[in-house]
């Protein structure tokens, strides 16, 4: 058993088999022979999904049911779109790969179709542009701007 400790210092009691899908707790214990690893960068909430998909693949893996996993994948990402962020930089962070990519399509698909403003909206980047700037990059590259502008939420 290994010790998971969140940022906000909540531990999580897990077997080693299940987390030793990270690539950097796989190090860690290897090479510094760590049973409580700190994860400062990870809140709990976050944490607490991690191991529930890391549970389930295992859990579905072993019983080969490709269907109910599918459909486990389809509710993990069904989250506000900043839980759903949240555990895209975790898993980036703790090297899983196979999650980070199901991760960051979930998150391309959530913008697919969005205008530029839509997702500077949703990633909260505030354009170091001028208006003169933008209405010339609206008039060269109309395309880029068209989009659902409305739908941030998800």
């Amino acid at each position: 058993m290994l010790t998971l400790k969140s940022g906000d210092n909540e531990e999580f009691y897990v077997e080693e088999s299940l987390v030793l899908q990270s690539d950097l707790i796989k190090t860690m214990v290897k090479e510094e022979r760590v049973s409580t690893i700190p994860l400062p960068s990870i809140k709990s909430k976050t944490l607490v999904k991690i191991i529930e998909y890391l549970k389930k693949l295992v859990e579905l893996t072993a019983t080969s049911n490709k269907e109910d996993f599918k459909n486990f994948q389809r509710e993990f990402v069904n989250v506000v779109l900043e839980e759903l962020l949240d555990i895209t930089v975790a898993v980036n962070y703790l090297k899983i790969s196979c999650l980070l990519e199901f991760c960051c399509q979930a998150v391309a698909d959530r913008i697919k179709d969005k205008s530029v403003e839509a997702i500077q909206k949703i990633f909260k980047i505030e354009s170091d542009f001028t208006s003169e700037e933008v209405a010339e990059f609206k008039r060269e590259t109309p395309w880029a701007f068209e989009g659902d502008l409305d739908d941030t939420t998800n």
